[in-house]
């Protein structure tokens, strides 16, 4: 990849977006994560507006700190760079309160963390005349669905939905991103305890691209060549309804 082409065809995507939408600038969440830094890095180079913001939510100490670092270095380069804390804990311990039950309702409140999130990047974008930009890589995109509906997939534009994980790397490291980031596993921030994505899925997103990209279904498979096929393919069907637009029941010309 001739990564310093990639991030000036996207820096000027972005500009042009921005442009387009007679908006001023951009809000993106920072999760400490590779994602939202190199997404939030990106728009910072192209000198507009930008306001990160942190959200938690229960959070794990660690992504915390990466996401400070992150902003501390993004504003330390950049000059069009703000930042927000917003405390979003209190909201949804009141939330979780409101609809306890016996049910096993874990994964259903960590999707309201992301959704609380983007109710309120949609709030400061609003009023400020910004946009949402998204921080979703191909793979969770477009691959397997790993989003949030109306959460984190909840956005006005998505400069690197287009990039595997593994490019999302290579550009992270053209523009130096620290390295604390570089080198933690990723993970969703959705949930109290540590849990990688890895943990989440069953499968590495190296694993996963090399699924998207398998074109020949003939060939020899190992045991885990064929466990991660059956993963990535699993969660690509279940998950069409976050991949495809939104279904419109048409009504026949007739009966109008």
């Amino acid at each position: 990849m001739r990564t310093k082409e990639v991030i000036k065809h996207i820096q000027n995507w972005i500009i042009q977006y921005n442009k387009e939408s007679k908006t001023k600038g951009f809000v993106v969440g920072i999760s400490g994560g590779i994602d939202s830094a190199l997404t939030s890095t990106l728009i910072a180079k192209t000198k507009l507006p930008l306001i990160c913001f942190e959200m938690p939510i229960h959070q794990n100490k660690k992504e915390i700190l990466r996401g400070k670092k992150h902003i501390a270095w993004l504003k330390q380069k950049y000059n069009n760079v703000s930042s927000i804390v917003f405390d979003l804990t209190n909201v949804f311990d009141n939330f979780k309160n409101l609809t306890s039950n016996d049910n096993d309702n874990s994964l259903a409140l960590a999707n309201t963390r992301s959704r609380l999130r983007m109710t309120s990047l949609y709030y400061f974008a609003q009023i400020n005349n910004y946009l949402v930009a998204g921080t979703g890589n191909k793979v969770e995109d477009f691959g397997i669905g790993f989003f949030t509906k109306y959460g984190d997939g909840g956005v006005d534009l998505s400069p690197i939905a287009d990039l595997f994980k593994t490019e999302v790397y290579l550009l992270s490291k053209e523009l130096n991103i620290i390295n604390d980031i570089l080198i933690a596993p990723p993970t969703d921030g959705l949930w109290e305890e540590e849990r990688t994505d890895e943990d989440q899925i069953g499968a590495s997103y190296k694993e996963l691209e090399w699924a998207m990209n398998l074109d020949n279904l003939d060939k020899k498979l190992s045991e885990r060549e064929q466990k991660v096929l059956a993963i990535y393919t699993k969660l690509n069907r279940v998950n069409k309804h976050k991949t495809l637009p939104i279904p419109v029941c048409k009504i026949p010309e007739n009966l109008k």
